[in-house]
């Protein structure tokens, strides 16, 4: 038996719960206003991107390379800078509703290449541009 086998074993019985922690947190929720605050209705276009960037959301939570318990009370996730943009980069990068092909297109590089059952070893690659956006 190898030690991962025993890891799935340990989560089964109870002793050691391995999958509490994984990859479950989203890449990107739907849309870039994940909440509706708009009057009419109007998610797309009641908030600019500069602005929904310094919005707190309540709803949902989503990240690169994101890591959270079961039941999303502790999410983590990469935050990055090339130098060179003026913002940090914490979410991948989509066109909203009406930019975008049915709502939501993501704009990125990114592959999941390893893991195992019990999220005690996992591996992804995302390319990040060291240029600034255009």
């Amino acid at each position: 038996m190898n030690a991962e086998q025993q890891r799935l074993i340990e989560d089964r019985d109870g002793k050691n719960p391995w999958r509490a922690f994984g990859p479950y947190l989203s890449e990107r929720q739907w849309g870039t206003m994940r909440e509706d605050y708009s009057e009419h209705g109007e998610a797309w276009e009641y908030v600019s991107h500069e602005a929904s960037r310094s919005r707190a959301y309540r709803w949902g939570e989503d990240g690169i390379a994101g890591f959270c318990d079961d039941k999303q009370r502790l999410c983590l996730s990469l935050a990055m800078w090339n130098g060179r943009d003026p913002v940090l980069k914490e979410r991948m990068f989509g066109l909203t509703g009406n930019e975008g092909n049915h709502g939501e297109d993501v704009k990125e590089v990114y592959y999941y290449l390893d893991g195992t059952p019990t999220n005690s070893y996992l591996k992804t690659l995302y390319k990040y541009p060291q240029r600034g956006f255009p």
